[in-house]
C-alpha cells in the first residue's frame, strides 16, 4: 500500500539536507535565502537567477531575474519588467513577495524542444515499506513561459521523449539512469534527516550541456 507520509513544505530545509551529501551537492544549483546582498552577489556571479517562495508549489511566485549590461529585468509568467538600477528592481521584487521568505537559485539554461524548456519529475513512493520509482515524466513549457508546471499550461511528455527530443535517442538510457540514482540517494538523505516520508517528487533539469540538476523535491507530488 502507498504511504502518504510526512509533509515538508520548506524548500530551504530540503535543499540544505541534500547539499550535505557529496555526491548530490554538485547537482544542486547554488542556492541562498533571498536578501538584497545575496541577490546582488548571485546576479554578479551568474547573470540569471530564479527567485521562488521557500514554501509553495505549482510554479506560483517563481520569478526569473537577469542582469544585462547596466540594467536588470525580471520575468513573472509572461510579464517582463525592466529596471535601470539594482535598487529599483529589488524594491519592486520586495513588494511582490509581500513579506514571504524566498530563496534564490542560480538560473540553469535548460535544454529545449522547439525553443521551449523541458524539465522532469521523478515520482518516488513508499509501498509496504519499500521505495519504488513510479514514473519519470517530462514537462514541456507552454510557449512564452519559463516555468514548466502543468497547472501553468505545461505539456506532459514521457521522460524518454523529453530527452530524445532535446538531446538524442542515445542519451535516454544514461540520463534516466542518473535520475534514478540521484533520486534513490536523495531519498536516503531526506529520510534519514526527516523520518516518516512516504512519497517524493524530484524535479530535475538537464542543462544545454547535458548536466543534470535537482531543482527541488516535493513531499506532495502531483
Amino acid at each position: 500500500m502507498e504511504e502518504l507520509g510526512r509533509q515538508l513544505a520548506s524548500k530551504w530545509d530540503k535543499t540544505a539536507a541534500l547539499l550535505s551529501h557529496p555526491r548530490i551537492a554538485p547537482h544542486i544549483p547554488p542556492t541562498r535565502l533571498l536578501t538584497e546582498a545575496n541577490l546582488r552577489s548571485m546576479l554578479a556571479a551568474h547573470g540569471m537567477v530564479v527567485v521562488k517562495p521557500v514554501k509553495g508549489a505549482g510554479g506560483h511566485g517563481v520569478i526569473k531575474v537577469t542582469k544585462s549590461g547596466s540594467g536588470y529585468a525580471y520575468t513573472y509568467y509572461t510579464k517582463k519588467k525592466h529596471f535601470a538600477s539594482f535598487g529599483e528592481m529589488y524594491r519592486s521584487l520586495d513588494r511582490m513577495r509581500k513579506g514571504r521568505r524566498y530563496l534564490i537559485q542560480k538560473g540553469i539554461r535548460l535544454a529545449t524542444i522547439q525553443g521551449r524548456p523541458v524539465d522532469y519529475r521523478v515520482k518516488h513512493v513508499k509501498e509496504n515499506g519499500a521505495w519504488q520509482i513510479r514514473a519519470i515524466v517530462g514537462r514541456w513549457a507552454k510557449p512564452g513561459l519559463f516555468v514548466t508546471n502543468l497547472c501553468r499550461g505545461g505539456q506532459l511528455l514521457s521522460g524518454s521523449e523529453g530527452i530524445r527530443r532535446s538531446f538524442s535517442a542515445a542519451a535516454v538510457a544514461g540520463k534516466k539512469q542518473k535520475m534514478r540514482e540521484l533520486t534513490r540517494l536523495g531519498t536516503e538523505v531526506l529520510e534519514t534527516r526527516f523520518p516518516g516520508l512516504g512519497q517524493l517528487g524530484f524535479d530535475f533539469g538537464i542543462d544545454q550541456r547535458g548536466k543534470l540538476w535537482i531543482f527541488e523535491v516535493n513531499t506532495r507530488p502531483q
